[in-house]
């Protein structure tokens, strides 16, 4: 089974360590961990990346866990000017925190920079947008089992779009869900967008039979009426869609999610390390967390430290696996 789901884990060891290391006293009525976070965000203003950081740090600062926190916006090199930034800066950056997801996996793969994961010390995982495969409203399709069956019946004819290039998040994941299924990934025709409505357009002329998108963007559409999903890359049905059925439920034994997550510099001391993942343990209970998680959409996935890495390497393997596959590595 391709596991890729992010376990939940308490880590009291973590809270015990940063009261012993120099936490504020006040940690133990639930109160200021932490005096400051500045985020490095590797993308611009307005992205999944930015509202991650801009909505952690809102939910940190108001709920008083957090005394302040700064934002700085540093594109560039696919995230690899940000990564580079906390290496080479390192003693500097023991106040900092850069936040990143799945595409620290593809992009190290694929040399878009040469650093990965492994150049940084690993904070915590903490949300998570799964994947989905969603058709027309009007598509005789209804499951995934029907997308299988029209593509066997006719391959070339039943292509699956997505809003992200060839070797992409969205193409990895039909490749992924079509090889669970049986079929070769190899042969799954993928046609990438540039953007979700083109892609929608696409869909709704018939350009392709299917599209892979982000779990969110699919229930929003749903919503709209716009489309059906039939499938979710989560390992148990998702409360936003509680209709939606996994793709482990209808006999396709795969499971994705786009985390996103916090790193910190190379060499970042343990006291620092254990209070910013005491900080983000505690974060999760508060309303102020649940007013900005609703808001966006996203899914409580949180795993930190070892668990973070375990974690990580097992999304390199599966996907470095499938790239080979696929003949982009």
């Amino acid at each position: 089974m391709t596991n890729l789901k992010l376990g939940r884990r308490a880590l009291v060891s973590a809270a015990i360590a940063a009261m012993a290391l120099g936490a504020p006293a006040a940690f133990a009525g639930g109160h200021q961990i932490v005096d400051s976070i500045h985020f490095i965000i590797p993308g611009g203003a307005g992205g999944g990346w930015d509202g991650t950081a801009r909505g952690t740090g809102e939910a940190l600062t108001s709920a008083g866990l957090v005394g302040s926190a700064s934002y700085e916006n540093m594109s560039g090199g696919g995230g690899g000017k940000a990564i580079a930034y906390m290496i080479e800066n390192a003693d500097s950056n023991h106040g900092t925190l850069m936040v990143n997801s799945t595409p620290i996996v593809i992009r190290s793969l694929t040399g878009v920079f040469p650093q990965s994961f492994r150049d940084l010390t690993l904070v915590a995982g903490t949300i998570g947008d799964y994947a989905a495969m969603v058709v027309s409203k009007d598509s005789p399709i209804n499951s995934m089992a029907d997308l299988v069956a029209a593509y066997d019946a006719d391959p070339s004819s039943t292509a699956i779009g997505g809003g992200s290039v060839p070797g992409g998040m969205d193409h990895l994941v039909a490749a992924m869900t079509m090889e669970a299924a049986g079929k070769d990934a190899l042969d799954v025709k993928y046609i990438p967008y540039d953007a979700g409505g083109k892609a929608m357009a696409a869909l709704l002329s018939g350009e392709i039979s299917a599209l892979s998108t982000g779990f969110s963007e699919a229930v929003d559409l749903a919503n709209a009426g716009e489309v059906k999903i039939i499938g979710v890359t989560s390992s148990e049905r998702v409360s936003a869609a509680p209709d939606a059925k996994t793709m482990i439920e209808q006999g396709i034994d795969t499971t994705f999610v786009n985390w996103r997550g916090f790193f910190g510099a190379p060499g970042l001391p343990a006291d620092k390390l254990a209070q910013y993942q005491a900080a983000l343990e505690k974060m999760y209970d508060t309303p102020e967390w649940e007013a900005v998680r609703a808001r966006n959409g996203w899914v409580n996935i949180h795993n930190s430290g070892d668990d973070f890495r375990t974690f990580l390497e097992a999304q390199e393997k599966v996907i470095g696996d499938l790239m080979k596959k696929l003949g982009f590595l």
